[in-house]
């Protein structure tokens, strides 16, 4: 489990398709502190380490999550690419945003952006099947980084990013068209399903 509160960005230094595609990413992270094995969210994407260097982990991305997430594709990850990175959480971790489980449920494309004083506004296109889940002042995850959904109309949907958070993440470098990495609110999900079973 993560909380969506971003504690580096990543650089990815290598791609290579073998089988699943291994990526190399770059951390601040004391790769000391890390075990084979320990899930990191790389843009929100739940992976597990599977090899380590002094700066450095590597992970294994499945056709699955390829379907599924922004890594596969035309504008997918390649070396230079940035990612916001978030340990798992520990028991005793201050959880600073929302739960979130890094199972991400598909992709929303940026329709606009607008500064607003210092903050940027930016408006998303979710897919129609998860647009249901989405509320206004709810919680959702865009390539995992917590946030608060401002309003809702059908299937868009917009957030205000502070100047903090577009300096410590990915986000000053988003661009309209991006395909953004998208995991609703799991308490959202969960109240959906009961209505329907109702």
């Amino acid at each position: 489990m993560f909380t969506g509160i971003i504690t580096d960005v990543g650089t990815v230094t290598s791609v290579q398709q073998a089988g699943d595609l291994r990526a190399r990413i770059t951390t601040v992270y004391d790769t000391d502190r890390i075990d084979i094995g320990a899930s990191i969210a790389c843009s929100g994407v739940c992976l597990t380490v599977v090899a380590l260097g002094p700066d450095w982990f590597e992970v294994d991305i499945s056709a699955e999550t390829l379907s599924k997430t922004n890594i596969g594709g035309n504008a997918g990850w390649a070396e230079g690419s940035r990612v916001n990175l978030e340990r798992a959480l520990r028991v005793g971790d201050e959880l600073g945003g929302h739960i979130v489980s890094g199972h991400v449920d598909g992709e929303a494309q940026v329709v606009s952006i607008i500064d607003e004083g210092d903050s940027t506004r930016i408006l998303f296109e979710a897919p129609e099947a998860l647009a249901r889940f989405i509320a206004p002042k709810g919680s959702i995850a865009l390539n995992g980084t917590s946030l608060t959904v401002n309003e809702v109309d059908g299937a868009r949907f917009g957030v205000n990013l502070i100047p903090h958070t577009k300096e410590v993440t990915t986000w000053g470098g988003v661009a309209v068209g991006d395909r953004i990495n998208l995991e609703v609110d799991t308490l959202a999900r969960y109240v959906a399903r009961l209505n329907e079973a109702g």
